[in-house]
Order: structure tokens, then C-alpha cells, then sequence
């Protein structure tokens, strides 16, 4: 398993960074959207929707979502990130009762309709904020798609760093109710090898030597909410009984399966590069 994980990551991460740094903010957006989109379909399985016919009008309901908010946001004068930026702050409230929900792993844990109805607003909240935040931080000047990289990568660490550390040091368990395999030392291991991660490619983007005591700061809360993210999905699979959301991609599952921690940690980091100013 292990084998093919690392097979399947040295063919789409090359991609995925040729996209980053490569396509103009519009087409990266484009594509952003249709990746999320795919993962939404696997949460709505996860949401216990099994009907195609109704995955597809709640997909396109979100996409129409995704569609006003261009919409909205374009001016005489160009295009304005309001709306984004009003999406991810949304989406970092969200994770926060994301972090209540966690503590709580009964709550909605039946098939009642209104279990259902939280977890397609719970979808929504995490798709497309998510999408708004990588909008927001490809789009801006200067080196946008650089720290969008940064972000992306700094996950991609945490994962991988966990994933290793857990296999190697962990002892404790961190949610074993929710995910049993995952550990307090693989998550601390996450941490830090997000931490050096965007530490080494901070200055790529142009961080200067002063502002990468605060990259450190929102790197350290952008991997911690990415490890929310992952636990938030294990809990609606745990509520279905499933292993993956699918299994689209060798050794990793579904589509889901791989952005869940993005989707939490996106938004962090483009609040927090912000307000901080770098």
C-alpha cells in the first residue's frame, strides 16, 4: 500500500504544481472547481444521498453557488475578492463548529433526513469556501500561485509527515473513536514537517527573513486545522460504514480522501496570510 501511495503521489503531485504556478488564476479557479466538485460528490455519498438523481441537482446547486459568487464579483473596474474573502472567513467559522461536532460523534449520526440536511450544509460550507480561498490566494499580487503552493504543499507535508511518524513513533491514539490510526505523535509530526516545508518555500513566494516567524505562526494553525479536516471526513465515513469516500486514485482512496485536510486548511492560511500582513 504503501508502495503505491508514493507511485500515485510522484504522478499527480508534478501535475498539480504545474497547474499551480502555470495557469492563469481564471483557468486554475476553473480547475480548482472541478476537483472540489468531484469530492462534493463523494460527500454526498458520505451525507447518505445514494439517489443520482438528486447527487446531481445538489451538485449543481453548489455549482451555481460557485457561479454567482464570480458573478457577483465582477466590476467595472475588473474583478473584486470580496465575496471570496467573505467565503473564507465563513469557511474558518466553519471548521471551528467542525472542531464541536468532532467532540461530539453521535450528532447526526443516524439516517434521519435532518442528519442528512447537516451534512449537505456541512459540504457546502467546507467545498466552497475552500474554493474561494485558493481563489483568493492564486489571484493575489505579488506571487500568488507561488503561496498557493505554499499552502497546498505545507498540507501535502502534514499528511505525509503524520502518515510516517504515526507508522514509526505513534503510541497514542488522537480520536480513536473517529480515526484509530491516527496518533498524538503522527499529528506532532505532521506539524513539523508542514513547519520546514513552508519555511523553505516561503521565501520562493517572497517572504522576507522577518515574516517567516509569522509564515511559521499560520503554517503551524493551517496544518492543525488540516488534521480537522481529515478527522472531520473519517467521522462521516464512520457514520456510513465506509473505508474511503471511493476510489478513484491507487492507494488514496477517493478524491475526498485527498483534499479533506485542504479543505480545512485553505482557508486558514488565507485569513491568516491576511491579517498578518506577509
Amino acid at each position: 500500500m504503501t508502495r503505491t501511495r508514493v507511485l500515485a503521489a510522484l504522478i499527480l503531485a508534478p501535475v498539480a504544481i504545474a497547474a499551480i504556478l502555470l495557469l492563469p488564476t481564471p483557468w486554475m479557479v476553473a480547475l480548482a472547481a472541478v476537483v472540489l466538485l468531484a469530492g462534493l460528490w463523494e460527500w454526498f455519498r458520505l451525507a447518505d444521498i445514494d439517489d443520482t438523481l438528486a447527487r446531481t441537482a445538489l451538485l449543481v446547486v453548489n455549482m451555481g453557488l460557485m457561479v454567482a459568487i464570480v458573478w457577483g464579483s465582477r466590476t467595472s473596474h475588473g474583478f473584486s475578492y470580496v465575496l471570496l474573502q467573505l467565503m473564507t472567513v465563513l469557511g474558518v467559522v466553519w471548521w471551528l463548529l467542525a472542531i464541536l461536532w468532532l467532540r461530539h460523534f453521535d450528532f447526526a449520526a443516524d439516517h434521519a433526513g435532518y442528519a442528512r440536511a447537516y451534512k449537505l450544509a456541512a459540504g457546502t460550507l467546507a467545498i466552497v469556501p475552500a474554493w474561494c480561498a485558493l481563489g483568493v490566494l492564486h489571484g493575489g499580487d505579488p506571487n500568488g500561485h507561488r503561496w498557493l503552493l505554499v499552502a497546498l504543499a505545507l498540507v501535502w507535508a502534514a499528511d505525509s509527515g503524520a502518515y510516517f511518524a504515526g507508522r514509526r513513533y505513534g503510541r497514542r491514539k488522537l480520536a480513536p473513536r473517529i480515526s484509530p490510526n491516527k496518533t498524538i505523535e503522527g499529528a506532532v509530526g505532521g506539524l513539523l514537517a508542514a513547519l520546514v516545508v513552508a519555511l523553505v518555500l516561503a521565501p520562493f513566494a517572497g517572504a522576507s527573513l522577518g515574516q517567516l516567524p509569522l509564515v511559521a505562526v499560520v503554517t503551524l494553525f493551517a496544518a492543525a486545522f488540516s488534521v480537522v479536516g481529515d478527522l472531520f471526513e473519517s467521522l462521516l465515513k464512520r457514520h456510513v460504514g465506509a473505508k474511503d469516500s471511493g476510489d478513484l486514485i491507487p492507494g488514496h482512496g477517493g478524491i475526498l480522501d485527498r483534499i479533506d485536510g485542504v479543505l480545512a486548511a485553505l482557508p486558514v492560511f488565507a485569513l491568516g496570510k491576511a491579517w498578518l500582513g506577509f
